[in-house]
């Protein structure tokens, strides 16, 4: 089962992307060729770096999509807060797509913003050290965390939600303005299903599974086995 995530532009474009468009514009009514083809150059690029496509959300139960657009860097096992997991971090290149979406559905327990660094982002220690957004998701199996991590050019994190948000599947949560990274920390009993080297597009792209875990009726049917135990043959028959 699959489900539609729609949209265009988001509005961050037009705030960077108009001035220039105008600019140019003018500049070759004024017959400033050059000037104004580099500035309706850069408008168009503004605009296209700042696209925000419709994807397909996966509906299998369990799916964890990836939180944006890019290349797998880094599949390593790592501790959160003293909990075992793994780490998958995904480097977004100019061209990417920036809009960032949840990796799964759940509520938003806590945002963190931490200030730091803006080397480049295909760094390992840009994970640790650089300017960052994390977010830990309450989901149905347990907590997650992600991170969006801005890079050498990206000098700006934007998240749009705030603790106690609910959020879906896939659904946009922010963006990284120019380049940057984003990080998704899952615990140890997931199944992953990406490597480094993967391709993968936010919100579509499943990174692993981790089911909701089944409510057991184990205890139940063995203390009806137990009670059954105890009974005499006259009961056990009626």
């Amino acid at each position: 089962m699959l489900w539609y995530c729609r949209g265009s532009m988001v509005k961050e474009g037009y705030y960077f992307g108009l001035p220039p468009l105008v600019l140019g514009a003018a500049a070759l009514l004024l017959r400033w060729s050059i000037a104004g083809v580099l500035l309706l150059f850069l408008a168009a690029f503004i605009f296209y770096f700042f696209r925000d496509p419709e994807r397909i959300i996966p509906a299998d139960p369990g799916a964890i999509v990836a939180p944006a657009d890019g290349r797998v860097v880094v599949v390593t096992n790592e501790e959160n807060a003293g909990r075992p997991g793994k780490r998958i971090s995904i480097f977004l290149a100019i061209w990417n797509v920036h809009v960032n979406r949840s990796p799964a559905g759940g509520t938003i327990t806590a945002m963190q913003y931490q200030p730091g660094k803006f080397a480049a982002a295909m760094r390992e220690s840009a994970s640790a050290h650089n300017e960052q957004n994390v977010i830990t998701l309450a989901t149905d199996t347990g907590e997650i965390v992600f991170k969006q991590i801005a890079g050498l050019i990206a000098r700006r994190v934007v998240c749009w939600k705030k603790p106690g948000d609910r959020v879906a599947r896939g659904e946009r949560i922010g963006l990284v303005r120019f380049g940057s990274r984003a990080d998704l920390w899952l615990p140890r009993d997931s199944d992953l299903r990406v490597k480094v080297g993967d391709h993968v597009k936010g919100g579509s792209s499943v990174l692993a599974f981790w089911p909701p875990r089944a409510k057991s009726t184990q205890p139940r049917a063995q203390a009806q086995v137990s009670s059954q135990e105890n009974l005499s043959p006259a009961e056990k028959r009626t």
